[in-house]
């Protein structure tokens, strides 16, 4: 399925933090979001010169784009993080929570509670922590939140269930805020099934890669959300499955 990118949003003046910038859904969105005029601020644990990154590696001599290392699980630099990009760029319009994984495993009676907290960390702790030290900036902006749950959240299944519960977790999260802050801040999530990403197509070989979504197009729907088109809109899980 090939990737639009066209729906036109207009986000000069605005400033936007996007986690999990590194991967292939942060990047896509940091380009996005970039190209829609926002000051983009990306944060990630891997800096873009690792090797594992998919951001550009010339963000840092990108007058839109800039980078901040933080680890998303630390309180302790996330409440800074937060108030250093308020303070380098003097305000904070979109929160994009993207930073997270995707890990199978065993059933629930098997599962190592390592495993089990690492998922949690990754996946809604990062979101929490994130939605938390942002919340207080984007009430003075009227900004907005959209984070990254899943389809597989809405069902238990086999195999999985640690990561099924954390993006049910961002569901309720997305559905907490909302309500917390009807009026001032707006909060939705989209819930991917299968992205197209060089790891899934590594894990999956022999799948039809032709029906998975290009992070591309998941990274337009999450800028309508955050844009004036969907002013009336807060508190939804918003499916962005394609034909997978």
């Amino acid at each position: 399925m090939a990737s639009q990118s066209n729906y036109a949003v207009d986000f000069d003046g605005t400033v936007a933090v996007i986690t999990g910038a590194s991967g292939a859904l942060g990047s896509a969105a940091v380009e996005r979001f970039r190209d829609a005029g926002a000051t983009v601020c990306a944060v990630d644990v891997r800096a873009p010169d690792d090797e594992d990154s998919l951001l550009e590696t010339d963000v840092g001599s990108n007058a839109d784009v800039h980078f901040y290392e933080a680890d998303l699980t630390d309180e302790d630099e996330v409440e800074p993080l937060f108030e250093t990009v308020v303070d380098d760029h003097g305000r904070l319009d979109h929160l994009l929570n993207i930073a997270g994984t995707w890990r199978g495993g065993d059933p629930i009676a098997e599962t190592d509670l390592e495993e089990f907290e690492s998922l949690v960390d990754i996946n809604l702790k990062t979101a929490f922590l994130a939605s938390k030290h942002a919340i207080p900036h984007l009430r003075d902006s009227e900004g907005a939140i959209v984070s990254i749950s899943a389809r597989s959240s809405l069902e238990g299944g086999e195999g999985d269930g640690p990561y099924r519960i954390t993006k049910a977790g961002i569901r309720l999260l997305t559905e907490t805020i909302a309500e917390e802050n009807k009026g001032t801040v707006r909060a939705n999530c989209v819930m991917p099934s299968v992205i197209d990403t060089p790891m899934n197509r590594e894990m999956m070989p022999d799948a039809d890669h032709d029906a998975w979504v290009d992070p591309a197009e998941i990274a337009d729907v999450m800028a309508f959300l955050c844009s004036d088109g969907a002013a009336v809109t807060s508190g939804a899980a918003v499916p962005v499955y394609g034909e997978a």
